[in-house]
């Protein structure tokens, strides 16, 4: 790749033509793809509709809402493959814009098959330590009264792991394999106008999004069907559609493990790679960003792909599956209790919530059209005004479709008005993720006081900078609490009150009612997943047409783009933290029930006055600490490294400067590839390793002091306190990220100085500083407290 690199030219030479350099050694797909294509054509349409035969049949044998669920989730891959066709019909611009993406995508694609590759190796591990544990470990009175034997169940709970770890990694494949085809064709359309460059990005990320949640949804409703026909479900002597759900936690713990290193290892590779360029070139060199002489320039844009668009997706992805499971879970232990002759409804209610959200965010991606003149040079309009009306029409359309599914799914004789108590509980949840995007994009946007104050804070020096970024940061997690905790207790109540009572009269469907408001909350999530995915599309746009060396008026036009995609990624985190909050919430009332059901005695508080349970806590929290600081140390680490590089080409090429020598860029996409790697493996065995180890501590003592449960109790204690400390500690540090990155931006646009003043230098070091926490800890951590409950609910037969 070296050799390459050096035959390259970067702009116009005295007596050369421009190029770039040629970083392809050959092309890359994945070895499904490769199979696929060697394939007849008609022989692989005969093999597709074999298999959508055997699906929808599969899916008529378990249920017609299963068939609805299987119908809107196959008109949505159609869809995606328009927008796919639409985007790629797009022209791709000069050749040297051609070039650099092609350099980009390269770089991209060769990480992601090491990356995955990796994380695969250890999932397959991880399978087999699974599968030894499920093997040697009591069934529970359920599984022992419906025939699934010990052996049958430990197959069952690694193939769902191996499927939800394979479609996770597909997701977040989908997710780099779109973004690295967009931005030079939003590259291309910012020459021509800014709405058809928004038009591009909008739509590149919306083929992601559905395909992403349509893959969450038809996985699990594939997984459930399956298990459903094989174990005869609901036949005499076999298993109940109630238990059901519990079969398939091994699916969201696969899915949030590979979300996790995808996070992890994407993070490092972004931010070790923008912390170098932003230090040498801004501050030290005072070149732009994503000036072509920066010899990290390219592994920075490559970052963008890998940590924002591949992570994200495969982060999203997770987090839909572990709502919909717990939800199910949750939905069928409810239906339970109080006796409901046909639980269906209420089991797959979540399925058929996110089947809506593909249509209505699907409305809402094609609202966004692009000028009847795509070559008019009208004035900029705020991208972000347009983004957040696409997002209006979404939440209005949810609003409709949430309440027709709750009447068509959740009516019962037994409470005739429970439905419209349900409905409300969805309602809540829409309005809290409504509310989370305006707060963090009221803390992100440099549009509003915060930023600006931050902006201005900068005027005195690199310290008042980061002293004003690390309190707005603090103060940022208030609200956000507020609302969670509004939106919780709303829930339950309404949950409580909805008539549902169990054989003793009590009032049951509380859990069930968070459950709902956790749906609402995810209910557009196709779109949320849209602006997020907007985001590093036009950031790889501004650095492609910086690179290339377009006009400024078309730099103008990207980095309008970019600042929004700024703010809608940093509100997608804080979109999927608030998510996330509930999800856990439900994933651990979900972990006690499983507890109770192996000990044969009911499991409903853990007292933290118990030294051991309360020690189990500050574990918890201490977990995420040391989490996020091993996580922004491999990025400082890496960072490091690629700043000796940079500063070494500098040094010994001089010429650089003037464009008389030619960067190396292999070098700097070598070195945070090879770090990011190997840093991404402490911390995420870390977060696998610890609750099993406390768990087994404490089972092991309370074995020998003679309680039981123990083990069990404490680690309850863990993920309750690693839940809180978590989502505190990823609000500040993505907001405060963000806050830092538009502060920067906001000082680019002319205002305190502009480019290359002091304030703009102390602009950058706060930026620099802030990376590690919005792109790598931050996201991170709500990746890891899903994993923390999915893991416990795996893992719950050792804990005691």
């Amino acid at each position: 790749m070296d050799d390459e690199l050096e035959s390259g030219n970067l702009r116009p030479y005295v007596d050369r033509p421009r190029t770039f350099p040629n970083m392809r050694n050959k092309a890359y797909n994945p070895l499904i793809f490769r199979v696929l294509m060697g394939i007849n054509v008609r022989v692989l349409l005969t093999l597709l509709l074999l298999g959508f035969g055997v699906i929808f049949y599969i899916g008529a044998r378990t249920s017609p809402i299963i068939v609805f669920v299987f119908s809107v989730c196959i008109i949505s891959f159609l869809l995606s493959i328009y927008l796919t066709k639409w985007v790629l019909s797009k022209d791709e611009g000069p050749p040297e814009m051609v070039q650099i993406s092609d350099a980009i995508r390269d770089g991209a694609e060769g990480f992601f098959r090491t990356q995955y590759g990796t994380i695969s190796k250890m999932a397959l591990l991880l399978a087999l330590v699974i599968l030894s544990i499920y093997l040697f470990r009591s069934p529970t009175p359920q599984q022992e009264s419906s025939g699934l034997g010990r052996s049958t169940s430990a197959y069952i709970t690694v193939a769902a792991f191996l499927l939800g770890a394979l479609c996770s990694g597909i997701a977040g494949y989908v997710g780099m394999w779109v973004s690295v085809r967009a931005n030079v064709r939003v590259s291309s359309a910012a020459r021509r106008s800014a709405r058809e460059a928004l038009q591009i990005a909008v739509r590149a990320g919306g083929f992601s999004a559905l395909v992403v949640v349509g893959m969450a949804v038809i996985g699990i409703a594939i997984l459930y069907s399956t298990f459903y026909v094989w174990l005869r479900v609901d036949s005499p002597g076999s298993m109940k559609v109630i238990d059901l759900p519990l079969l398939l936690v091994g699916y969201g713990f696969g899915a949030s493990f590979v979300a996790l290193f995808a996070q992890l290892g994407g993070g490092i590779f972004t931010k070790a790679a923008d912390v170098g360029a932003d230090l040498v070139g801004k501050v030290e060199q005072g070149i732009p960003e994503d000036d072509p002489r920066n010899p990290a320039v390219i592994a920075d844009l490559v970052g963008d792909n890998v940590g924002d668009c591949a992570a994200r997706g495969a982060d999203l992805f997770e987090s839909i599956a572990a709502e919909i499971i717990s939800a199910m879970i949750l939905g069928g232990t409810m239906a339970k209790q109080c006796k409901i002759e046909d639980p269906s409804g209420f089991i797959l209610f979540p399925l058929v919530v996110h089947s809506f959200d593909l249509v209505i965010s699907s409305v809402g991606i094609l609202s966004i059209r692009g000028t009847r003149n795509s070559g008019s040079k009208s004035p900029i309009e705020d991208p972000m005004a347009i983004l957040q009306k696409g997002y209006n029409l979404t939440i209005v359309l949810s609003v409709l479709t949430f309440g027709l599914s709750t009447r068509w799914l959740l009516y019962t004789e037994r409470a005739p008005s429970a439905w419209f108590n349900f409905a409300l509980c969805g309602l809540v949840g829409i309005i809290t993720a409504y509310v989370f995007v305006c707060i963090t994009k009221y803390y992100t946007d440099y549009k509003h006081e915060p930023v600006r104050t931050l902006a201005l804070a900068s005027s005195t020096g690199h310290g008042t900078n980061i002293i004003a970024g690390v309190s707005l940061g603090l103060e940022s997690t208030a609200l956000p609490v507020l609302v969670i905790s509004l939106s919780i207790i709303s829930a339950f109540w309404l949950g409580q009150t909805s008539g549902l009572l169990d054989e003793a009269g009590n009032p049951t469907g509380g859990l069930f009612g968070t459950a709902v408001a956790t749906m609402g909350m995810l209910s557009t999530a196709a779109y949320i997943l849209t602006m997020d995915m907007f985001g590093p599309i036009a950031d790889n746009a501004g650095g492609i047409v910086e690179m290339s060396q377009q006009p400024e008026s078309v730099r103008e036009i990207t980095d309008v783009l970019d600042a929004v995609g700024n703010t809608t990624k940093a509100t997608t985190k804080g979109f999927a933290i608030g998510s996330a909050a509930l999800a856990s919430f439900l994933l651990f009332s979900a972990y006690m029930d499983e507890v109770a059901a192996f000990a044969q005695e009911p499991f409903k508080q853990v007292d933290i006055a118990i030294p051991e349970v309360f020690v189990g806590g500050l574990l918890g929290s201490m977990l995420i600490f040391l989490f996020s600081a091993w996580a922004c140390s491999a990025v400082g680490r890496t960072a490091q490294e690629v700043v000796n590089e940079v500063r070494r080409q500098f040094i010994e090429r001089p010429g650089i400067m003037d464009y008389k020598e030619k960067p190396d860029y292999g070098r700097c996409v070598a070195i945070v590839a090879s770090a990011s790697l190997r840093e991404m493996i402490k911390p995420g065995a870390l977060a696998i390793v610890s609750p099993i180890v406390v768990g087994l501590s404490f089972r092991i003592l309370g074995y020998y002091t003679g309680h039981p449960l123990l083990g069990a109790k404490v680690v309850a204690a863990m993920l309750m306190f690693a839940t809180v400390s978590g989502i505190l500690m990823a609000l500040f540090l993505n907001t405060a990220g963000g806050a830092w990155d538009n502060a920067k931006k906001y000082i680019e646009t002319g205002a305190l100085g502009g480019k290359g003043s002091e304030c703009h230098k102390a602009a950058v070091t706060g930026d620099t500083v802030g990376d590690p926490f919005k792109d790598t800890a931050g996201p991170s951590l709500h990746v890891l407290i899903k994993m923390l409950a999915t893991i416990t609910l795996v893992m719950a037969p050792i804990f005691l």
